[in-house]
């Protein structure tokens, strides 16, 4: 006779190793999915980045779950799901990995968003606020404090060349760099831009001042994002940017 089945024997799947599985899915599909459906327009920044965010959210649950499904079905215990445990656990770490290499740079930055050459005098935004319907002013001390401290080589930049031509410098610069020209005002002096991210399709608003200094011309560049309260680090480089290009 053949012996009986012990329900006992059967091989049971550690549930860490499903948890981590099930965890990394759910993670993989809110990191990755969000930028392509704001690429075809499916959806908006404002709703995808924040579900991307979630994804990371995810990854590190999976990736906790995963490491407990790897010890909970080494060969001593007799469990399964050694497959899923590492599926788990290498594919949430390759996501906060990235998290990690996109957010590293910006690590110790301030969480500020609208960063100027002059602190003390910004300019002004006019296009943007009109566009907007928005309060666009610089909020002061709050900000220039904090901005001194983290982005101390920020600063206007003279040229010895006359406000005219100084004008007719920046705005092919800012041409050169593909960003969208909302204002040009030669004899005001200020010329109003934006720049749209190529992932996330985030728009962030520049504004330049360009005033006569002696036998020259003083550049002063303000720039500012329009989503959320940190920027890490973007809107200094996009100053940088631009002042280099005009150099």
């Amino acid at each position: 006779m053949l012996p009986r089945p012990n329900p006992e024997a059967r091989v049971h799947t550690s549930r860490f190793a499903q948890l981590g599985f099930g965890l990394a899915i759910l993670a993989l599909a809110a990191f990755l999915g969000p930028p392509l459906l704001i690429q075809l327009g499916a959806l908006t920044s404002k709703v995808g980045f924040p579900i991307h965010m979630l994804g990371g959210l995810f990854a590190v649950f999976g990736l906790l779950f995963g490491l407990l499904g790897i010890y909970a079905t080494r060969s001593t215990t007799g469990r399964a799901g050694r497959g899923q445990a590492l599926f788990g656990a290498l594919s949430s770490g390759a996501i906060l990995a990235v998290v990690g290499a996109s957010a590293g740079p910006a690590a110790g930055l301030p969480a500020i968003n609208d960063i100027t050459t002059d602190p003390g005098d910004p300019p002004a935004f006019v296009a943007a606020q009109d566009a907007l319907g928005i309060d666009m002013a610089y909020p002061g001390d709050a900000f220039a404090s904090q901005q001194r401290a983290a982005y101390p080589d920020l600063a206007a930049l003279r040229l010895e060349k006359s406000p005219t031509a100084a004008f007719a410098i920046v705005l092919q610069a800012m041409r050169d760099l593909g960003w969208t020209i909302v204002r040009e005002d030669p004899a005001a002096g200020v010329l109003e831009a934006n720049e749209t991210s190529r992932v996330f399709q985030f728009v962030d608003d520049v504004v330049v001042r360009i005033r006569p200094d002696g036998s020259g011309a003083v550049i002063d560049v303000r720039s500012r994002s329009r989503e959320g309260r940190g920027d890490l680090g973007a809107n200094a480089a996009r100053i940088r940017r631009l002042l280099d290009a005009v150099r």
